[in-house]
């Protein structure tokens, strides 16, 4: 049986707080940012929220993080805060802790269209989406960026680029109309020219894909979304402790 987390009728919507299908009309493109900071399981960002396993709010020295278990712990937001942008940089401050070799932890995802009353789905297994994974190795990883929707398909990743587990870090990814680039801690690690085309509005899930694969062993402290490439100087900045 298909598990889906947001599949119930008008009214239920309101009383077991699932989530209706967004319209599928692109939002506005205009240059705008999303901050999320991952300090409440309720809402993040001002949207709601799904909270599965046991995700925990902890408090760090650069300040309230979410934590995530690796093995069931996700949250599914009501958002993709790039829907229509047809340029954008997404940022990311997160701590890995080690654990599986291959971990998603930042999913934005279209949803689908044409889903019958009662049975929705939010996303399809393949449809377009934007993503961070990291590959750990021993105490190390490194970075896997990806976007993808019709006519274009690019992963960025470079596994000889490795960064030490159980610190705090800043990546992002961008796109400047042009060519797609991945940053950890402000240093350009892959780029590639991708024909990017905008996405529809979705959902997103953190600590694991948005089919609950994958899950992510560590914390993440907070998020922004640009619909415009920001240069490294512009970035956020990575709290100065581990």
């Amino acid at each position: 049986m298909t598990r889906s987390f947001w599949s119930c009728a008008a009214l239920a919507l309101a009383l077991a707080g699932c989530v209706a299908p967004p319209s599928k009309q692109l939002a506005p493109t205009a240059a705008g940012t999303t901050v999320w900071q991952f300090d409440d399981l309720r809402r993040v960002g001002g949207a709601a929220t799904r909270v599965e396993g046991d995700p925990q709010v902890i408090q760090t020295a650069a300040g309230p993080a979410m934590q995530f278990d690796g093995k069931d712990d996700a949250l599914f937001i009501e958002s993709h805060p790039l829907a229509g942008a047809r340029e954008f940089t997404i940022e990311a401050i997160f701590r890995p802790d080690g654990g599986a070799f291959e971990q998603r932890w930042l999913h934005l995802a279209e949803a689908a269209d044409d889903v019958p009353a009662g049975t929705y789905s939010p996303v399809p297994p393949s449809g377009p989406r934007m993503l961070f994974e990291i590959r750990v190795v021993g105490d190390r990883w490194y970075l896997d960026a990806f976007a993808t929707g019709p006519g274009y398909n690019k992963a960025l990743i470079v596994p000889e680029k490795t960064f030490p587990i159980g610190q705090w870090h800043h990546v992002a990814q961008v796109y400047d109309g042009r060519t797609y680039r991945s940053y950890v801690d402000g240093v350009l690690q892959a780029e590639a020219d991708i024909a990017f085309q905008p996405q529809g509005p979705g959902y997103a899930s953190v600590g694991t894909r948005i089919n609950r694969r994958d899950y992510f062993n560590g914390a993440v402290l907070s998020a922004r979304f640009t619909r415009s490439a920001l240069t490294p100087e512009q970035f956020m900045r990575k709290p100065a402790v581990d």
